[in-house]
């Protein structure tokens, strides 16, 4: 029986890439990596393949499937797959697979990183010594805001914002939570209170976000719900861009409706150099890299490839997306 080939939308960690190269007959890779594959590559290569390995940067939709009528298994190289019709994919007998767990860790010490530079104003202090401005000692030089015992909401309570939780007991916060399955067990395991996004909002310091992108929670965080917020509070992002309408965030943090946010994820990806969010220096962007340490992606690498591989030879993927 003749192996199968796949196509690859990036580069991806070289012991991953060993595993499928021993394990396919063809393996193509786009190999630019200052831009994503444009859409008709991918639509023509997905034409000649029987498995995807993709990053969130594709759209797999149902003209790409419709273009790719060998096409026998999908895996993505993160945990989200709004990028791909799901439903779609399972009318059509193809199995998806992506990267839950391995990347929990790596998100949740990321998530909490953006918390602490923002709370204490890393940036900003960074740029003051580099700027020259730096004189005698001040009282009210840069001051932030406290992080121990300070008040955490997290919106989204599954693994990585379970993660977060951890992280935040040693800071001894008080945890407020809102989303997620079995969201009230989990919040009594972590001494936390599952509360409504209303409450959770008024009431918290911190606020990290750690839902899935969806119809429900696009702009989740609109005008409305900045406006319930405390003036000192700050929105940290490390879930999707869309579930933060950018334009009411901009206009929350340069009224002075919030204190700051940090993000790891805009709408879109990349941000516009120009985005009026980029003029703010309570506004702190950093391009999507909660996942980048050396051992996750190997990790992430290794996942995505043991899924495309089951899903060709019709086995159970280690790790399939059941939507």
């Amino acid at each position: 029986m003749a192996l199968p080939s796949v196509y690859l939308t990036r580069r991806i960690p070289h012991r991953a890439m060993q595993a499928l190269r021993a394990s396919c007959g063809s393996v193509k890779v786009w190999d630019e990596e200052d831009r994503p594959v444009p859409r008709e590559v991918l639509l023509r290569e997905a034409a000649q393949v029987d498995g995807l390995l993709v990053m969130l940067t594709e759209r797999v939709d149902t003209d790409l499937l419709a273009a790719a009528p060998n096409l026998k298994a999908i895996s993505t190289m993160s945990v989200g797959y709004d990028h791909i019709d799901i439903a779609a994919c399972k009318a059509r007998g193809i199995a998806v697979g992506h990267t839950p767990d391995v990347l929990t860790d790596a998100t949740a010490d990321h998530a909490f990183a953006l918390l602490l530079t923002a709370a204490r104003r890393i940036p900003e202090g960074e740029r003051y010594v580099r700027g020259g401005e730096w004189g005698p000692w001040k009282p009210d030089l840069l001051l932030g805001q406290q992080v121990s015992g300070a008040t955490l909401g997290i919106l989204g309570f599954g693994r990585i914002g379970q993660g977060v939780a951890a992280r935040a007991k040693g800071f001894n916060m008080r945890l407020l939570v809102s989303g997620g399955r079995n969201v009230a067990a989990a919040a009594t395991a972590y001494g936390a209170q599952d509360v409504g996004l209303e409450t959770l909002l008024e009431e918290s310091d911190f606020i990290s976000v750690h839902v899935p992108l969806s119809t429900e929670t696009y702009h989740l965080i609109g005008k409305r719900e900045l406006s319930m917020m405390k003036k000192t509070a700050i929105l940290i992002n490390t879930a999707r861009g869309g579930v933060i309408d950018h334009q009411a965030l901009y206009d929350a943090l340069k009224g002075g409706a919030i204190a700051a946010a940090a993000l790891d994820v805009t709408e879109p990806e990349p941000i516009n150099p120009d985005h009026p969010l980029l003029t703010l220096d309570n506004c702190l962007i950093v391009p999507h890299i909660a996942s980048a340490t050396y051992q996750t992606r190997e990790r992430m690498g290794l996942l995505a490839v043991d899924n495309l591989l089951a899903a060709l030879n019709h086995e159970p993927l280690p790790a399939e997306v059941e939507a």
